[in-house]
């Protein structure tokens, strides 16, 4: 062994130690190892900031920002909403979850369908108040797991695929994958199924000053249009309808109101609802029952960009210039240019509408309008901004188009017409554009610690391969798997290319395994199938750190996990795959 080998051995032990340990953050940790390998010479000066421009770093961003996109549009969480509405236990919830995604990156990059069917666990975790730690990570270990099925599940598969038609001139079929694939998936998501309990349950993400805030009871108003779902329908339906979290606690009609409807009262086209509920369940109810929300046919809205358009929470201060007074008769779109959408008083259930509704110092309302001047109207107005927390309310909602951008990127993808990279990059784009996610709340949606670690990581971790690291472990392999039988060869290859994986990416780890497990078939008379299919399952499943796969990486942030959070999970769940994963290979493809 070579002494740069030796140190880029010793760089990533020690880097490994300081993740384990947990006391320095985890981006710090990759900062401190690329400047020691830059320091030692075993990363070059000029190749030091390479992996910023990485393709991964590329993904992940416009992951998150698909996501987030994802996420506002609630079309997904709907979706599940109605599956998993009937099931309240969280086990039957996270087998839906996880079962969905693993089944969905069988014919999807996993990356992709990840990046879907995030939103829809986050508002699940919500709704049964647990972390949603709990689901994220089995998530992602089950989007590796279904990328094992098919040909197009995982970069892994199409290179060993290449590799077996150089070498026997037929390539792996798009389901030859699928007897193994789909054996570790069924078995994986039953062991996720009871397994997530190995993980901390007091897991989240940073939290922001604005979480901090528990205003629970916003009353807003809305009015039913023509050929509305909630038309016709009595306010017990409409509970149901909005997932019984929103209350009605007034019905305008006309000149009349009615004050606590009761559960069997018909709502009508052009009645006004008044709703009472936390900003997110009103927003989705308001979606759900295509409501038109107060405000929304004024100027403050019509005549701004979409994306130009927010809304700000402020209180009441003494001294404001709202206090006593009506938001009808002061006039506030036309004098200030703004909206009052929503209001809460705590400790009283309002039921008229929200232009009547005298306010008093403490309240806490809702104002939208420009964003270009939404702060100083609040001032004006004598208000006291809250801490920044992301509010759908009253903000633009672009529909089917984040699912139809995200749908049309993986679809281009699978058909190998662009890369992943350069799809998803469009894909934040053009969900930018379309006004689906405004350009600075896609910017607070991505991970910086998370991008940093990883560009920090890649050439850190090709230093194995630049000093001849990868060679030595070649070699070991060989002379090691020689003594075995052939199930232990095959067992040894797929553990191999594992423990390989989060330092050389799935895709990197194919490319040095695939040929090593191949010479070695041949030398010892066997078809080279099984291996190759070995260091396929192996590449792609990286269960044990954040930093071999997207999808592990994507999930860190919000989960809120710790770099050791992932073996307490992915340690059990790699010796599943070997254990049954080495049986099926062998008997689905015969060594002789």
């Amino acid at each position: 062994m070579t002494l740069d080998q030796m140190l880029a051995f010793g760089v990533l032990a020690g880097m490994m130690l300081l993740f384990i340990w947990g006391r320095i953050r985890y981006d710090l940790v990759a900062i401190l190892a690329l400047l020691a390998s830059v320091l030692i010479g075993i990363v070059p000066a000029d190749k030091a900031f390479s992996g910023f421009a990485d393709d991964i770093v590329i993904i992940v961003a416009s992951a998150l920002v698909i996501s987030a996109a994802v996420a506002r549009s609630g079309i997904v969480e709907a979706a599940l909403a109605r599956v998993t509405g009937r099931f309240n236990s969280m086990g039957s919830q996270l087998i839906i979850l996880v079962g969905s995604v693993t089944f969905l990156s069988a014919i999807v990059k996993n990356i992709g369908a990840l990046a879907m069917l995030m939103p829809a666990a986050f508002q699940m975790a919500k709704k049964s108040h647990t972390s949603p730690s709990c689901m994220l990570m089995p998530m992602s270990f089950g989007s590796l797991l279904g990328g094992l099925i098919t040909l197009v599940g995982t970069s892994p598969n199409i290179i060993v695929s290449r590799v077996r038609e150089e070498m026997t001139g037929k390539p792996f079929g798009m389901f030859d994958y699928a007897p193994v694939g789909l054996g570790l998936a069924i078995s994986g998501l039953i062991f996720l199924r009871f397994g997530y309990k190995l993980l901390p349950t007091n897991r989240r993400a940073a939290p922001t000053m604005g979480e901090a805030l528990d205003i629970q009871d916003y009353v807003t108003e809305a009015r039913i249009p023509s050929n509305s779902p909630a038309e016709g329908k009595s306010v017990a339906a409409f509970k149901t309808l909005t997932e019984g979290d929103v209350e009605v606690t007034g019905v305008h009609r006309g000149e009349r109101r009615r004050t606590m409807p009761l559960p069997d009262a018909r709502l009508n086209a052009g009645d006004v609802l008044i709703l009472e509920g936390e900003p997110e369940a009103l927003e989705r109810a308001i979606a759900a029952a295509g409501l038109q929300l107060e405000g929304q046919h004024r100027g403050a809205v019509t005549d701004t960009a979409a994306a130009d358009i927010g809304v700000i929470e402020a209180v009441i201060g003494r001294d404001s210039i709202l206090v006593g007074e009506a938001a009808g008769r002061l006039a506030l779109h036309d004098r200030h240019g703004v909206n009052l959408i929503a209001l809460s008083r705590r400790g009283e259930r309002l039921t008229v509408r929200l232009r009547d509704i005298k306010m008093w110092p403490g309240d806490v309302i809702v104002l939208q309008g420009p964003l270009s001047t939404l702060p100083e109207r609040v001032r004006d107005l004598g208000c006291l901004p809250l801490a920044e927390r992301s509010l759908r309310l009253g903000s633009a909602r672009r529909g089917l188009i984040p699912l139809a951008i995200l749908g049309g990127a993986m679809a281009l993808t699978a058909l190998g017409i662009v890369p992943v990279a350069i799809a998803f990059f469009t894909a934040a784009a053009l969900i930018m554009l379309a006004g689906a996610l405004p350009a600075r709340e896609a910017y607070a949606h991505i991970e910086w610690p998370i991008l940093v670690m990883i560009a920090c990581l890649i050439p850190v971790s090709d230093a194995i391969r630049t000093t001849g690291g990868t060679d030595l472990i070649a070699a070991w392999l060989s002379s090691t798997a020689s003594a075995l039988p052939a199930w232990g060869a095959v067992a040894l290859i797929m553990v191999a290319a594992m423990a390989v994986t989060p330092f050389l990416n799935n895709a990197a780890t194919v490319l040095v395994m695939a040929p090593i497990a191949s010479v070695f078939a041949t030398s010892l008379g066997y078809r080279p199938e099984a291996f190759l299919m070995a260091v396929a399952v192996g590449a792609g499943s990286d269960f044990l750190t954040p930093i071999g796969h997207q999808c592990n990486t994507l999930v860190m942030g919000p989960g809120g996990y710790r770099f050791a959070d992932y073996a307490r999970l992915g340690a059990p769940l790699s010796i599943l795959v070997v254990v049954i994963g080495v049986p099926l290979i062998m008997a689905v493809w015969p060594i002789r």
